[in-house]
């Protein structure tokens, strides 16, 4: 394809172009699938050995298990070794990130009801986390803040970080980040072969509860294979943004906006959601000078032309309905009026309000977290939160009096239901009470 796909809401074919946009989203692959479930099958069976077969593979670096582990030390100077700057920056985004899931943290519910039993919810943390975090066309320490300082926050006492580690080479920044995080372990390996040492365990590395953080398509296809055994987050897709913009925007603003999401990767998408013709073709003209230099350049351009996208609606009313059917990871309204187009928002990840709010802020140091639900998941998921590391559990206090008010409508539905040991595991409390 040689440029974005354009759509106009007037036009007849309307409906079937936008059917096609809403299934360009990459799914995980036949091909990933069945490598990560054989990658999974030989670390269940061989440990550690397979874990460093596969690390020699794919990282091309040789490990032995006692080198799985990155060291404190190798982990301070790291950190030592970060310019101020950038520590500062690191800094200040995790006490944001931080910030923000504090008041997320939700409070125990204990109460007494008229037929006087006592019942409740209590909230208690997970015991182990692993966080994976990507070390493949760029590093991402802020990936590491943002997923394991809600687990920090939550009360996870054991949190595992895997990132792979090609030729050898460790970003100091994402070690500086893990250590600002709470990451209480760090490992060199990556790919499918982490994610089944931290949801099975081999002779060096522990079994977690949960995996969190996003990763490739072999990533994505092992959390899905080894979901059930352990948790998982969310399998995240290629990422996306909808920019809903109108004429008064500067075109080139909103022009690296969308190429702020286009440089992921190849598979990423932007959409530019307009009702006003001339300014969507001056920034799709912007985006293209954007395009002529830059070192990622050619990874955007590819993103753009393949899966981008300029759709021209009558009014923002109609720009919103379209945004709903979209369910994007990331929603910009730089608009006149943010707070009003945002009430009729009710499926995105993560929306930022206003022109001088871009969705890069989201990414580093706005506060929520930037794991968010792609391919149109935000119709019924939410972003990484506290939530994803905690449990909750119920209780039920019910002496004689609240057992005689209540019991006799349990022993009856129990009854219907042709269990009667349930029946009288009620019936003879309630026989007791009468002796």
């Amino acid at each position: 394809m040689n440029g974005p796909r354009r759509l106009d809401t007037r036009e007849e074919g309307f409906e079937s172009s936008f059917a096609s946009l809403l299934a360009d989203r990459v799914s995980i692959s036949t091909d990933a699938e069945a490598a990560a479930a054989a990658i999974i099958a030989a670390v269940r069976a061989r440990g550690d050995d397979a874990v460093a077969e596969f690390t020699a593979r794919f990282d091309r670096v040789t490990l032995t298990p006692e080198r799985f582990r990155v060291t404190e030390a190798e982990i301070e100077a790291a950190d030592a070794a970060i310019p101020a700057e950038l520590s500062a920056a690191l800094d200040l985004a995790a006490e944001r990130i931080a910030a923000f899931h504090r008041a997320q943290m939700p409070s125990d519910v204990a109460m007494r009801d008229a037929s006087g039993v006592e019942l409740g919810l209590r909230w208690g943390a997970l015991d182990s986390v692993g966080v994976y975090v990507p070390g493949g066309k760029a590093a991402y320490p802020s990936s590491v803040l943002m997923s394991a300082i809600p687990a920090r926050v939550a009360g996870v006492e054991r949190i595992a970080m895997v990132v792979p580690a090609p030729e050898g080479m460790l970003n100091p920044l994402v070690l500086a980040a893990a250590r600002r995080a709470g990451v209480t372990e760090v490992w060199r390996i990556g790919g499918a072969q982490a994610v089944a040492a931290l949801a099975y365990g081999t002779e060096t590395i522990s079994p977690v509860d949960r995996i969190v953080g996003p990763g490739n398509a072999f990533v994505a296809a092992a959390k899905r294979l080894v979901f059930g055994q352990v948790g998982i987050d969310m399998i995240a897709g290629p990422s996306e943004v909808v920019v809903v913009a109108d004429g008064a925007n500067d075109p080139r603003v909103i022009a690296v906006d969308l190429l702020a999401q286009a440089e992921h990767d190849e598979a990423a998408q932007a959409i530019l959601i307009t009702d006003d013709r001339g300014f969507g073709e001056s920034v799709a003209a912007a985006v293209e000078e954007e395009l002529a230099s830059g070192p990622r350049a050619g990874i955007a351009a590819a993103s753009w032309r393949a899966h981008g996208a300029i759709i021209l609606c009558r009014d923002l009313a109609e720009a919103a309905e379209l945004v709903n059917r979209l369910a994007p990871e990331h929603l910009e309204l730089a608009v006149a009026e943010p707070t009003a187009l945002f009430a009729a928002i009710r499926h995105a990840g993560a929306v930022f309000l206003g022109r001088t709010c871009p969705e890069a802020l989201g990414d580093y140091v706005a506060g929520p977290n930037h794991i968010l639900p792609t391919s149109r998941t935000a119709r019924f998921a939410s972003g990484l939160s506290v939530f994803d590391f905690l449990k909750r559990t119920s209780w039920v206090s019910a002496d004689e009096s609240a057992l005689a008010a209540i019991g006799p409508a349990a022993v009856a539905l129990a009854e219907a239901e042709g269990l009667p040991a349930h029946a009288r595991s009620i019936s003879l409390r309630l026989a007791g009470r009468a002796a």
